[in-house]
C-alpha cells in the first residue's frame, strides 16, 4: 500500500497573507478562462459564484448533489467544443454523452436522462451532423442512458465550428452515497483507474498531424459501471473524480483545496503510457495535465482502499487502477509529487490549459 507521508516541521503558514493586487487582471475572456485551471476557477468565484451561488453550486463538483421529493439526485450539464470533430477513439457525439454520465457517476449517482443542444454552424455537411448523432445515440445506448430532450441552432457561417453540443444530464443518488472532497482527511488512499494523457495526446495528433511511432487513441468511455463496482465494496468511497481539462493536476489540487489537506503523488507511480511521454517530451509537456476523458481519481479510506483496488481491476476499465498516494496533513490545500530521485515538486494548478479545445 502507499508509503507514509514524511513529516514535515514548522509548515509555512499563509493563511494570513494578502496580496494589493490581481494576481491575474483580464479585462476580456482568454481560451485559459475555459482551460480548467487556475482562470476557470477564477471565472467561476469571482464572477459566478457571487451571481448564482447557494450551497448546492458552493460545492463545485462535477455534478450538483440534489434532494426532490425525497429522492437524492445528481444534475451536470457541459458543452462540448471539440476540434477536430473527429479524432482517434471517438468523436465529439461520444464526448458529449460520456462527459455528463461521467460527471453523473462521479456523484455515485446512476446516471439516467440527458438533454442534448446541437449549435450548427450554416454550412456544415449534413452527412457530419448525421454522423455525430450516430455516435451519440450509440454512446448512449452503451452508457445505458436516454436522450429525452434537445434543441437546436443554427449560426452564420464563420460564426460555429461546424458542430457545437452541450448535454446536461440527470441521475439517482443511491442512499447511504455521498461522494464530496469535502470528506477527504488524512490517510485516505489516492487511485487513478488506468493510464493517464491519452485523449489529449489524441487530439493533438490529429490536430497537429504529429506521429509519435504508435497510434494514440482516446480512453473517452462511460464510467458508470466502473463507479458501481466500487461502490459495491463500499458505499463510503470519500471522493471521485474524472481528469479531464487540466487533467491529473487540476482534479488532485480541486480536492486538495476543497478538503484543507495535503495530497502527496509518488511520481514512479502514476501511470503514463510511452506513447504519452514521448509526446509530452517532445512537446515540452507534463502528462499530469493532459486531459482524460475515460479515467476516475478515487480519494478511499485506507481501510478499504485494497477491496476497492480489486474491484476496479476485474472491470474493464479499472484493469490498470494503481494506487499513487494519499492524502496528508502536511501542506494543507498542496498537491506535492515525490520523484524518482527522492526529492519533491510542487505539482500547482494550471493557469490555462496546455492544449485548447480537447472536449
Amino acid at each position: 500500500m502507499a508509503e507514509t507521508a514524511p513529516t514535515e516541521t514548522a509548515p509555512l503558514d499563509i493563511t494570513g497573507w494578502t496580496c494589493p493586487a490581481p494576481l491575474r487582471d483580464h479585462p476580456r475572456v482568454v481560451m485559459g478562462h475555459g482551460g480548467g485551471g487556475a482562470l476557470s476557477a477564477e471565472l467561476v468565484e469571482h464572477l459566478f459564484l457571487p451571481e448564482f451561488g447557494g450551497p448546492a453550486l458552493a460545492q463545485l463538483g462535477d455534478s450538483a448533489a440534489l434532494s426532490l421529493g425525497g429522492v437524492r439526485l445528481a444534475f451536470s450539464t457541459d458543452s462540448y467544443v471539440v476540434r477536430p470533430l473527429f479524432f482517434p477513439g471517438g468523436c465529439i457525439g461520444d464526448l458529449a454523452v460520456n462527459g455528463t454520465v461521467n460527471d453523473l457517476a462521479m456523484s455515485g449517482a446512476e446516471p439516467a436522462y440527458l438533454s442534448c443542444g446541437f449549435i450548427l454552424e450554416e454550412g456544415v455537411e449534413m452527412s457530419v451532423v448525421a454522423r455525430v448523432a450516430r455516435a451519440m445515440g450509440d454512446a448512449a445506448r452503451a452508457a445505458g442512458v436516454e436522450v429525452v430532450t434537445g434543441d437546436t441552432k443554427v449560426v452564420e457561417s464563420g460564426h460555429g465550428d461546424g458542430v457545437y453540443i452541450n448535454t446536461a444530464g440527470i441521475g439517482v443518488i443511491p442512499a447511504g452515497v455521498d461522494l464530496r472532497a469535502q470528506r477527504v482527511v488524512p490517510g485516505d488512499v489516492v487511485i487513478v483507474s488506468g493510464e493517464i494523457g491519452l485523449h489529449g495526446v489524441a487530439i493533438m495528433s490529429v490536430r497537429e498531424g504529429l506521429e509519435f511511432g504508435v497510434d494514440v487513441e482516446s480512453d473517452c468511455a462511460p464510467l458508470g459501471g466502473l463507479v458501481r463496482s466500487m461502490l459495491a465494496v463500499t458505499p463510503d468511497l470519500h471522493v471521485l473524480r474524472d481528469p479531464t481539462r487540466g487533467g491529473l493536476a487540476a482534479a488532485l489540487n480541486e480536492i486538495a483545496t476543497a478538503s484543507g489537506t495535503g495530497v502527496l503523488v509518488h511520481e514512479s507511480r502514476v501511470p503514463v503510457p510511452p506513447a504519452v511521454a514521448n509526446a509530452c517530451s517532445i512537446l515540452g509537456l507534463d502528462p499530469f495535465y493532459v486531459a482524460n476523458e475515460g479515467k476516475l481519481v478515487a480519494f478511499v479510506p485506507r481501510e478499504h482502499a485494497e477491496a476497492v483496488l480489486d474491484a476496479m481491476r476485474a472491470h474493464p476499465l479499472g484493469r490498470g487502477a494503481t494506487v499513487i498516494g494519499e492524502a496528508v496533513e502536511a501542506h494543507p490545500g498542496m498537491v506535492v509529487a515525490r520523484t524518482g530521485l527522492g526529492g519533491t515538486r510542487v505539482v500547482d494548478l494550471p493557469i490555462g490549459e496546455q492544449l485548447p479545445r480537447i472536449c
